[in-house]
């Protein structure tokens, strides 16, 4: 059996970011989960879908549930946090020594 590495992604759950292509394009939200074996992440507000659940012991009346589907990374870009537009990110050490995620576009560290 074979086992693939899992790659190291530049969105993390928690990060502001925009759609760039897609249904969804130009719309934003956080992201609230990443599927790193899918390559995939769930956006809050983004591929809403609508599923049809049966009556449970949570839900005693069943019927359809609006909730949001998930999303390929690479349709996928973080928010800048100084002017809001699509960025891409690098890594860098900052002074402290810490590994720290920062905008290619204005420098800005990102969390």
């Amino acid at each position: 059996m074979i086992m693939k590495m899992q790659k190291k992604l530049h969105i993390k759950k928690g990060d502001q970011v925009i759609a760039i292509s897609g249904n969804e394009k130009g719309k934003s939200g956080t992201v609230l989960e990443v599927d790193r074996t899918k390559m995939r992440a769930i956006v809050e507000g983004l591929n809403i879908m609508s599923v049809h659940t049966k009556p449970n012991a949570a839900n005693a009346d069943g019927g359809i549930v609006k909730k949001e589907g998930s999303i390929h990374i690479s349709n996928l870009s973080h928010i800048d946090p100084k002017d809001g537009k699509a960025c891409r990110i690098g890594r860098k050490v900052d002074d402290a020594g810490n590994k720290v995620r920062f905008s290619k576009r204005s420098g800005e560290v990102i969390k």
